[in-house]
């Protein structure tokens, strides 16, 4: 696989490398699924040259390399800076808009996984639009920055003019026209015609989720999309990438609504991960205090999360230590709480 990181995308890897910090940004507390990257962030080699038209030899292997990488993201083995070695090869074989998308697609996942915030991508995409005179790599850069923006009728415009996604339906800007459509609700009119076309637009969406496994903007995306048990399993999805990331808060809303809760207790609900990490590292590191982050998620209504956590947390009762915090809770709570602590207590 082609790995040479040609100018554009060079740019975009500088600019993250020095706005973010994932230890810092993240901490120890936060612990992300399996399914986060596999490899660190890693810089591939950078070589600066005049750029020059491929041979034929040339594009075939780059076309082999682009297929590799769809595989690897089809396959679940997707790793933080492996857009950018796909920005470097479109580069390199003369495709500049499409360098430019799959180095906003590293900064897209890096934003949903809470490594860098919004102002750090739309300075980067910034620094490229004022660095590269290119006017495909100038439209480029505007076609990324309104679907940054939500700009969705902009975006999908420009988004059909620059990119042919017709030979892979699931690519990066063709995930980007899809979200469009969604967004902007093709079943806005009501009429018949307009819903056909929104429902399979999101048949469409659904049909590429392999790809984006590990991508929490394309569970958000569904989640605000679609409606009921789908909606709620996309935004499930989306926190257990990034629980603290940016679209957390709202999939927990969208879970919420969906459990017949409030928003403002969609605030405390916790996903199945989220709960068995916590007791786990709990249970782990012999402290019951970290479960006071689980408390008030036990004294919601009734809803399918507390009822799991609930059950879980009883099955500690014969650990040491544990027993004796849930009782000392019981007896400091009320209500909902102190009912289901009691509940918990006994064995």
């Amino acid at each position: 696989m082609e790995t040479k990181l040609n100018f554009l995308s060079f740019l975009f890897l500088m600019f993250i490398i020095s706005a973010c910090s994932v230890a810092e940004r993240q901490g120890e507390t936060q612990r992300q699924p399996a399914l986060r990257a596999k490899t660190p962030l890693e810089v591939p080699a950078f070589s600066a040259r005049t750029m020059s038209l491929p041979d034929e030899t040339e594009m075939a292997e780059h076309k082999r390399s682009l297929d590799d990488i769809a595989e690897l993201e089809r396959s679940g083995s997707w790793f933080q800076g492996l857009a950018f070695i796909e920005s470097g090869i479109r580069e390199n074989s003369g495709d500049l808009a499409g360098a430019v998308a799959a180095a906003y697609k590293e900064l897209s996942y890096a934003y949903g996984l809470g490594l860098i915030q919004k102002k750090e991508i739309e300075a980067g995409l910034l620094n490229v639009h004022d660095t590269k005179s290119e006017e495909i790599v100038s439209a480029a850069v505007i076609t990324m920055t309104a679907f940054l923006n939500e700009q969705w009728t902009e975006a999908a415009v420009d988004l059909t003019f620059l990119f042919d996604d017709s030979d892979e339906p699931d690519s990066f800007t063709r995930w980007m026209s899809l979200v469009c459509s969604l967004e902007k609700g093709a079943a806005a009119t009501g009429d018949a015609a307009s819903t056909a076309e929104y429902r399979r637009i999101n048949t469409t969406y659904s049909s590429i989720r392999a790809r984006y496994a590990q991508f929490p903007e394309y569970w958000y995306r569904g989640a605000r999309a679609f409606s009921g048990a789908v909606a709620a399993e996309f935004a499930e999805n989306c926190i257990n990438l990034s629980v603290q990331g940016p679209f957390a808060e709202e999939c927990r809303k969208i879970i919420a609504a969906y459990n017949g809760l409030g928003s403002k207790d969609g605030l405390l609900i916790k996903t199945r991960y989220e709960i068995e990490s916590i007791i786990s590292l709990s249970v782990n590191s012999g402290n019951p205090r970290i479960l006071d982050s689980l408390l008030p998620l036990i004294g919601l209504p009734d809803n399918p999360y507390t009822v799991f956590a609930v059950s879980a947390l009883r099955s500690l009762n014969n650990i040491p230590g544990f027993r004796d915090y849930f009782y000392g809770q019981a007896r400091v709570s009320t209500g909902r709480l102190a009912e289901r602590l009691s509940y918990i207590c006994r064995s």
